[in-house]
């Protein structure tokens, strides 16, 4: 079912749900389970993975020298969605990126999620490379999440990249995503508008939020984004403090700010234990807020750990 459907199915109520990790290569397919568990009495319409592009790695050989090797360190996405689909009836949701793809995998992997019968995918342009300065096309590949949008929309009315088959057309239902505190690469918050006005009108039908804290910057931006005439629902990502460092980490990754009183109660944890405990009492609230606010799911960002979360939703739901 797409995620449009479930939302309107839901008739107002808030739904719960949450984005997966792909386990490390050489895991088993048991981490992703285990993640997955302890959730499921919250009824997720639907799972996220990521897909994260390769990286490289140096590896030394006889002579010495260092051979640059290419290594994709979380691979699976398709095949864990299959899994999810499998083994739970829930939806899952890849993430379909631009960088470490050519047009080409990128077609193969819509088809192969059409033969699995996924109804919706995440279009994100990706991040840079560990070793890179700045995003990096893939040879081949897609530049911007927008060029992924219209070659999935494409797709959707039996356009391949090398031949038209009118009979075999897909109907996938495209999320992008969102930042009510600005993508840190746009010039401006207005800036930034314009261009997820522009993903909304190529076919985005719903867009999911970078994490926040402070609740009144997903307000501003739902507001701004009506005023911009995106009526698409809007679905906040969230993720609870969980370690003292996180305190600077977050920021410093992720472009955000934390309001002042979470760091102020942060600044007088004494352990990783107290972040935690502050962390989960903060989105608790947090989250409260946001379903008072309207606000259609509450998608936490889980890094495969599902213990706080679970307690932030037995609080909530």
């Amino acid at each position: 079912m797409k995620i449009t459907d479930h939302i309107k199915n839901a008739n107002g109520k808030a739904l719960f749900s949450f984005e997966l990790l792909p386990p490390i290569k050489g895991q088993s397919i048991q981490w992703i389970y285990d993640a997955i568990d302890p959730l499921l009495e919250f009824n997720p319409p639907f799972i996220d993975v990521t897909s994260l592009r390769e990286d490289y790695i140096y590896k030394e050989q006889e002579n010495g020298l260092l051979q640059k090797v290419s290594y994709r360190k979380r691979p699976g996405t398709i095949a864990i969605c299959a899994a999810i689909i499998h083994k739970y009836k829930i939806d899952a949701v890849p993430h379909l990126i631009c960088g470490g793809f050519t047009k080409e995998e990128t077609e193969n992997a819509l088809i192969d999620l059409q033969f699995l019968g996924i109804d919706n995918v995440l279009a994100l342009r990706g991040d840079a490379r560990a070793a890179d300065t700045a995003f990096i096309p893939t040879k081949g590949g897609h530049c911007y999440a927008t060029d992924l949008i219209e070659h999935i929309k494409n797709h959707n009315e039996g356009k391949f990249l090398h031949e038209d088959i009118e009979t075999f057309k897909s109907d996938f239902c495209i999320g992008v995503a969102g930042y009510p505190e600005k993508h840190f690469e746009a010039p401006n918050l207005n800036a930034d508008f314009k261009y997820l006005k522009k993903k909304v009108d190529m076919g985005a039908e719903f867009i999911v939020t970078q994490m926040f804290f402070d609740n009144q910057k997903y307000f501003d931006f739902v507001k701004k984004c009506r005023e911009n005439d995106i009526n698409v629902p809007i679905i906040p990502g969230l993720k609870p403090i969980s370690t003292l460092t996180q305190l600077n980490v977050l920021p410093k990754i992720f472009h955000i700010d934390l309001p002042d009183e979470l760091t102020d109660a942060l600044a007088h944890a004494k352990s990783n234990a107290e972040a935690k405990e502050i962390g989960t009492e903060a989105m608790i609230k947090q989250c409260k807020e946001l379903i008072d606010f309207g606000a259609p799911v509450l998608h936490f960002y889980t890094m495969g750990r599902p213990e706080q979360t679970r307690q932030i939703a037995r609080a909530i739901f």
